[in-house]
């Protein structure tokens, strides 16, 4: 967030509150540990391993653990007592060698010592190595020795004064501010109750000073003031209220669950957490699967959820759209809350998202205003809106509300003339002239669009959503996606059940600005998170394309969708390719595990086939002892012959992602916005 952090929203955007909203943070049941959880180990792993506490696996090891205890103490005491016969016999033998070929008459004592120790080191070293591994003696002393010998063993060493100034060192979370010269303000810190989002949050700030050494007077001066609540979000809030997930804010990542111990799971993610980061969902994440399967209390809520903690810790932005009665968390959680349709709302909507090129944002609009099956015309749609929204604007310096616009869309005289005298006022007449005339040509043809738009915008046009959507400043102050360089957190609330169609419609308007603006986004330090509750009118073929630039603009979004069916046939594929994480909820249809099926694609499995045939063998008794086997047990005598070989198969295939997913869980791959992929994991989603 900066030094800058304590600015208000009015400085940010024109939907934020005039006042700040303080959410004072609750009392936490169990006391934070700070020191412990700054500490904590977070060893490199690969993508969607959550990190915090985590343990690498060593495949050997792994493999090791899962054989049995006695046939395991059993091996290693049988390879021990062979190795002893092979230690004693061994050393005899190679004596004996040495005595006949090389020795030399009447030999020192000391030689004799130093050939017989030599000759003893050598044989032992030789023993253990061989039989030691085929014994498995390092895994017998890592699982029984070692335990017994920590519960033997109660007097410690105590560390030097070195290596304990090392360890205080590392358990004190502000020691990065004392060695930079900011003591006074660590000093202050170790007084108060300072929580994770406190902790990551002041650290940010730490770096933005220190990347200017002018500025660290002042960080001094704010954290000295304020302690843990220096450079709060703007809405003071420092905490989130029902937060339930368990997250890691230093790296980004909230935990879903465990990645199952299966064999169609990698090594390095069996039984480890699963999580995700913005390093992952800079990729985008689409998750498909029926209603009650747990997309949203799973996947949509708790990823909401860690894109709020990030703004509050000044590392993210966030927008999640969905039902109003979607539980994507409390009201409480957002900083701007937009509920087209219901009277109460604080807050309204830019249709045009604060675009400054008219065109472009008329261009948005008209794709967002035409349902999926009149997609043929948005060509001539989006025409016939620029022709009005650019004169407008050049006459008036706004964005024509949505009953002025779609009066001139319906070609009413009285808004054509005051449009036209506007015009005239603001010497621009000229300019937009033949744009008028096309548009009056066009009028009353049946193919005019302008009455198709009209149409269109009449659904927006309802007295449930009076103040909305207006540009004039006489309704609700309205919020425009251009602030995605600000840490806000924004509810869209859609009117689902009363108003479908024009939920649809602000469903593709909203993602479409989304896009739009997160990549032309100047200022991308901060994650730019997106969470779609449900995605199946929100897409179009202009925001599929935009989906792959927002891997390089530092954004990405989670799609919900309960069937690809949903979506038109052309933009099915088309999505798979332009997002990097993909999903698969328990329950899908196999048309629908087709494509993740493809997606995923194949890899190498070791397949042993056994072929049984009768037994012809042998010589004459041999027969006979089969032929008299057969006629008292009534089998006939088999031989088995078993071929092993390495074959292509389907990592998931259609069946068993629409029949064999347990409830609960879900098959996940990830795509990393370095390139780095991990394949399809079979999550427990529960815990």
């Amino acid at each position: 967030m900066g030094l800058d952090g304590a600015r208000s929203h009015d400085e940010r955007t024109t939907a934020t509150p005039r006042t700040p909203m303080p959410h004072p943070r609750p009392p936490a049941r169990v006391p934070f540990d700070l020191a412990a959880w700054a500490s904590a180990p977070r060893p490199e792993a690969d993508p969607g391993v959550f990190r915090q506490d985590h343990r690498q696996l060593d495949p050997e090891r792994a493999e090791a653990a899962k054989v049995p205890t006695w046939p395991l103490l059993l091996r290693a005491g049988l390879n021990a007592v062979v190795g002893w016969l092979a230690f004693v016999y061994g050393t005899q033998l190679a004596l004996r060698v040495i005595v006949l070929t090389v020795w030399v008459d009447h030999p020192s004592s000391t030689a004799v010592t130093v050939v017989g120790l030599s000759v003893n080191a050598l044989v032992l070293a030789v023993v253990i190595k061989v039989f030691g591994r085929m014994g498995r003696w390092p895994e017998v002393w890592r699982r029984y020795a070692l335990p017994l010998l920590s519960r033997t063993v109660t007097e410690e060493v105590p560390d030097t004064e070195e290596e304990q100034s090392e360890a205080a060192r590392q358990r004190d979370p502000w020691a990065v501010l004392r060695q930079g010269g900011a003591g006074v303000a660590a000093g202050r810190l170790d007084g108060e109750a300072v929580g994770d989002v406190d902790y990551v949050r002041i650290r940010r700030a730490w770096e933005s000073a220190q990347a200017d050494p002018v500025f660290l007077p002042a960080f001094v001066e704010q954290v000295s003031l304020r302690g843990a609540a220096a450079f709060a979000h703007p809405s003071e809030a420092r905490e989130l209220p029902g937060r339930t997930e368990r997250h890691d804010l230093l790296l980004g990542q909230v935990r879903l669950g465990t990645a199952q111990d299966v064999p169609k799971n990698p090594l390095t993610h069996r039984s480890a957490g699963f999580a995700l980061d913005p390093v992952v969902l800079g990729t985008s994440l689409l998750a498909v699967g029926p209603a009650g399967t747990g997309k949203t209390a799973r996947l949509a809520r708790p990823v909401a959820e860690a894109l709020c903690l990030q703004a509050l810790a000044g590392t993210a932005c966030a927008v999640v759209i969905g039902a109003a009665d979607a539980d994507l968390g409390p009201d409480a959680w957002y900083d701007v809350v937009i509920a087209p349709g219901d009277p109460a709302s604080r807050y309204g909507l830019d249709l045009y998202g604060a675009a400054q090129d008219p065109d472009e944002a008329a261009a948005r609009l008209a794709e967002a205003l035409l349902p999926d099956e009149l997609t043929a015309r948005a060509e001539t749609a989006r025409t016939a809106l620029q022709q009005m929204v650019g004169p407008f604007h050049a006459a008036f310096g706004r964005y024509p509300g949505v009953r002025e616009l779609r009066a001139l869309l319906a070609g009413e005289p009285e808004s054509l003339e005051a449009l036209v005298k506007g015009l005239r006022a603001a010497e621009r007449l000229g300019s937009f002239e033949r744009d008028l005339e096309h548009r009056e040509h066009q009028r009353g043809r049946a193919d005019d669009p302008g009455a198709l738009l009209a149409d269109r915008l009449a659904l927006l046009d309802r007295p449930a959503f009076e103040g909305a959507f207006a540009t004039d400043g006489t309704g609700r102050p309205p919020f425009a996606m251009r602030v995605l360089d600000h840490p806000l957190r924004v509810r869209v609330k859609l009117p689902e059940r009363s108003h479908p169609e024009a939920a649809r419609m602000l469903s593709r308007l909203l993602v479409g600005q989304f896009v739009q603006a997160a990549g032309s986004r100047g200022d991308r330090s901060l994650f730019a998170g997106l969470v779609v509750d449900d995605a199946s009118a929100a897409l179009d073929a202009g925001i599929v394309r935009g989906l792959q630039r927002l891997r390089g603009a530092n954004a990405g979004v989670v799609l919900l969708l309960r069937t690809l069916v949903d979506l038109p046939e052309a933009l099915r594929a088309p999505l798979f390719g332009a997002v990097g994480c993909r999903a698969a909820f328990p329950g899908i249809a196999p048309w629908d595990g087709k494509l993740f099926s493809e997606a995923w694609g194949t890899h190498l499995v070791r397949e042993t086939a056994v072929t049984l045939a009768p037994d012809t063998s042998g010589g004459i008794v041999r027969r006979a002892g089969r032929l008299g086997r057969k006629a008292l047990s009534g089998t006939t005598a088999q031989t088995e012959s078993v071929t092993t070989r390495e074959v292509e198969r389907l990592r998931w295939s259609p069946s068993d992602l629409a029949h064999a997913l347990p409830a609960g869980h879900a098959v996940v791959s990830l795509t990393a916005v370095s390139g780095e992929q991990v394949p399809p994991l079979l999550v427990d989603l529960r815990g």
